[in-house]
């Protein structure tokens, strides 16, 4: 127990770095710390139905403390495009179900990475998604994610 809670001490360094780069929480904004974090710095290359491409230089604070990109921050990507991808206008946000996550590669601080999200298919209010994390300067493939989602859509009563 003793390991677990010294691997979770933020410190001091990092405390800074967060005080510094988020704005501050005020009563009903619409501000969302969570989106704020993960998503800031991911740049949208190409939209077409059923595909997102993005690039993302990669920040230090989506790295362990060896200086490697996180598992935490990969299944945080794949979440949040798996999402995007499956998401329909006009309707709320839909629930993951389900995420598989392969991990193959690891990047490092600055390494620009290139993100694929497509959707596999859409039954109903199922959808699935897959997901491809690369080193866009290599072609390496970093992570392979499949997210199922389910959301409420428009009854066709």
């Amino acid at each position: 127990m003793e390991k677990a809670k010294e691997l979770l001490q933020v410190t001091s360094e990092e405390s800074q770095y967060l005080s510094q780069h988020l704005p501050p929480l005020t009563p009903h904004s619409d501000f969302c710390f969570y989106e704020h974090f993960i998503l800031r710095g991911i740049q949208v290359d190409r939209v077409e139905p059923g595909l997102v491409v993005c690039t993302f230089k990669l920040p230090p604070r989506f790295t362990d403390r060896t200086g490697k990109l996180a598992t935490g921050a990969i299944v945080n990507l794949v979440d949040e495009l798996g999402g995007a991808v499956a998401h329909s206008e006009g309707f709320p946000a839909n629930v993951s179900v389900d995420m598989s996550i392969s991990f193959l590669s690891t990047a490092h601080v600055n390494d620009e990475l290139e993100i694929t999200s497509r959707l596999l298919g859409r039954k109903g209010g199922y959808a699935g998604t897959i997901v491809h994390l690369r080193n866009k300067a290599t072609g390496e493939l970093i992570a392979e994610g499949r997210h199922s989602l389910f959301g409420r859509h428009a009854s066709k009563i």
